[in-house]
């Protein structure tokens, strides 16, 4: 009884003491393991988190697709961008319903989400080839520099960028399957120093 008590002393003492630069690093350690403990969990949110950011690279530019559009004024760029949005707001949704904590995957919504981020890569697509037909139509007189109309080059960049990330995003959902296992196998036990000298503590008493 009293050896045990002087280990779970020795444990407390040696949690409590230590350099300050060893708390950090035990804390940059306990951190990484408690995010390894919430993949394990739930590690379709890694996909989830790519369709998230392509999401928020559309809508943070959207300002150059809004300009873009008004100055070229081709045919169907502002339905290619209003879909691409409102797909792109659906499609988080039927995530969210495809792939729940502890539930079997709704393949319908799984489903839609193929076919709604498959939608978006095609309207994203569409959207660049017009731009690029139009601003290299020498009829059009579209005059790019770094002080006039260069949100155009932009747009299409962050396009490109948003299309990337769809189609990771549906490269990691379709791995979901395959890397979910290794990440199980991720060894994430807490463990204690001085516990392999601790033995059964005797509460009967004397």
């Amino acid at each position: 009884m009293a050896k045990n008590n002087a280990n779970a002393a020795s444990v407390k003492k040696e949690k409590s003491g230590g350099s300050g630069s060893g708390k950090v690093l035990h804390g940059i350690k306990e951190i990484g393991r408690k995010f390894i403990v919430s993949l394990k969990r739930r590690p379709y949110n890694i996909p989830f988190a790519v369709f998230i950011i392509a999401f928020v690279i559309y809508s943070f530019n959207m300002t150059a697709i809004s300009d873009t559009t008004a100055l070229l004024g081709g045919r169907n760029m502002g339905l290619a961008g209003f879909v691409t949005m409102l797909f792109g707001i659906l499609s988080m949704l039927c995530f969210m319903n495809a792939f729940r904590y502890r539930k079997p995957v709704n393949k319908v919504m799984a489903c839609l989400l193929v076919v709604m981020v498959a939608v978006c890569i095609f309207c994203d697509v569409f959207y660049i080839n017009t731009c690029v037909s139009i601003r290299t139509n020498p009829n059009a007189n579209i005059v790019i520099s770094a002080t006039k109309n260069f949100f155009i080059l932009e747009a299409e960049y962050y396009l490109k960028l948003h299309i990337g990330f769809l189609v990771a995003g549906l490269v990691l959902t379709a791995l979901l399957p395959v890397y979910s296992k290794l990440i199980r196998k991720i060894n994430t036990n807490v463990e204690v120093a001085g516990n392999e000298d601790m033995k059964a503590i005797d509460l009967s008493g004397d």
